[in-house]
């Protein structure tokens, strides 16, 4: 078997529910593979489930928890739960694998799987290629083993998260006489992020927190500030806290209603930590997608940023190799070391925002307002193919003559999805006009190569 068709992406699998990659009988037998891929790096114990609202989360959930029970695995439900909560769990409760069944951002047809380590972390690509193989085979193979593995249901364990973030990561954290405003996008935490906030003495006004399997991420969440903004300037909130579907990432709203994204986080929380000489490194880590407004912002601030390639996963393997404590990405995902614990946590980064404003005696505006920000556009082409963008000259063409027109006063960047059908621009400079006029060129040339009749 010389070619394994590839299953993760940028975030774990993900597909149309019941479609392609999570097609019932493939759902079934990528259970099967992460059980023998268990068996064979030598993992113990049980294996722990969870997902986001999604209509189609319990049937996958059913589907990949009999594929593990088929090769032995015992396993345990933990119901509906956010991402860094499962992470979290899976960690602190000593489980072999932790898996999340869902799609993040993505509309509600959609779902996936995200795979975490007994560390609670992210697998490795020598890992996910471990994974792609065994489920190759198994694909050529006609009978399938009776479930042997146990099977239980825990949906008490997301209170261990609550007291973790509460009595633990912000035990000194006081929300008594603030408004906030919390938008769960019906997602994975419409539950617990309500609930933790006031624990800490927050009034809550909560949007997007009634879930019924169809209306996760729709005109809501860290996807859709909108709504948030909206909410916030109504009840005149201190903040406005966004979530996405599956709550590993965030965005912000000022008490102007102005909206602040992950590179604006970033700032506030390097800055803080470095003030208080815990920053590793001087060192903030970011991809390429980070502002340059960012990196000029922090570097006179005696802060290094260092890129990757986009990807959460990415940003937390160059935090692991070299001690770093604080990542993220621009769309919200922001890491914060929390002993070792590397996985985006949005309500979590929320309240590290929160302290930072407690500490400093200022609104998120006020710490906002620090940064210059360069305007930046980004288009998405969606495409029929993926073959590497400089290898299309009329594209490499239409990127070269716009770095000529900025002078070095910009960039330029192209990369493909990883989960979606889509090619991405990326352009940035100091003015807007022309630079949303850069990347409609850019996004022209390769609609016209390699674009999908329906972009």
């Amino acid at each position: 078997m010389t070619d394994i068709p590839r299953l993760f992406g940028t975030d774990g699998i993900r597909d149309v529910a019941g479609h392609g990659s999570l097609r019932p009988e493939r759902v079934v037998r990528i259970g099967r593979a992460l059980g023998r891929y268990l068996s064979e790096s030598g993992g113990s114990g049980a294996v722990l489930l969870g997902r986001d609202p999604r209509e189609s989360g319990p049937m996958i959930t059913g589907l990949i928890g009999g594929g593990l029970q088929s090769e032995g695995i015992d396993i345990v439900d933990a119901g509906v739960v956010p991402t860094p909560a499962l992470a979290f769990l899976t960690k602190a409760r000593r489980f072999a694998l932790g898996i999340m069944i869902s799609a993040s951002h993505n509309p509600a047809a959609d779902n996936g799987i995200k795979v975490f380590s007994s560390a609670g972390e992210k697998l490795s690509e020598d890992c996910e290629r471990r994974i792609e193989t065994f489920t190759a085979e198994i694909d050529e193979e006609t009978v399938a083993d009776d479930p042997s593995g146990a099977f239980d249901v825990a949906p008490k364990l997301l209170r261990a998260y609550r007291d973790e973030i509460v009595s633990e990561r912000h035990a000194s954290l006081d929300l008594r006489g603030m408004r906030i405003a919390i938008d769960c996008a019906h997602g994975a935490g419409y539950r617990i992020a309500p609930m933790v906030l006031r624990d800490l003495g927050a009034a809550v006004v909560r949007v997007g927190c009634r879930p019924d399997g169809k209306n996760i991420n729709r005109d809501h969440g860290a996807t859709s500030p909108e709504r948030i903004r909206k909410t916030t300037i109504h009840h005149e909130a201190a903040i406005g806290i966004a979530l996405d579907g599956d709550g590993d990432r965030v965005v912000l709203v000022d008490e102007n209603g102005k909206v602040h994204d992950g590179d604006e986080i970033l700032y506030i929380l390097a800055r803080h930590l470095k003030d208080g000489g815990n920053l590793a490194g001087d060192t903030v880590v970011a991809t390429v997608m980070s502002n340059i407004g960012l990196e000029i912002a922090l570097r006179e601030r005696g802060i290094r940023l260092l890129r990757t390639h986009v990807g959460d996963k990415y940003v937390a393997e160059e935090m692991r190799s070299n001690g770093f404590v604080l990542g993220g990405e621009q769309s919200g995902h922001i890491i914060i070391d929390t002993r070792g614990n590397l996985t985006g946590d949005g309500l979590a980064s929320a309240l590290a925002v929160l302290e930072v404003m407690n500490a400093r005696g200022k609104t998120l505006g006020e710490l906002c307002g620090e940064i210059d920000r360069f305007p930046q556009v980004l288009e998405n082409v969606r495409v029929t193919t993926k073959p590497p963008l400089d290898s299309l000259d009329d594209v490499r063409d239409a990127v070269r003559s716009v770095e000529d027109d900025l002078d070095g006063r910009g960039r330029v960047l192209l990369r493909y999805s990883g989960t979606e059908p889509l090619a991405r621009v990326m352009v940035e400079g100091p003015e807007r006009d022309r630079v949303r006029e850069y990347a409609e060129r850019i996004a022209g040339a390769i609609r016209e190569r390699i674009g999908s009749p329906t972009s």
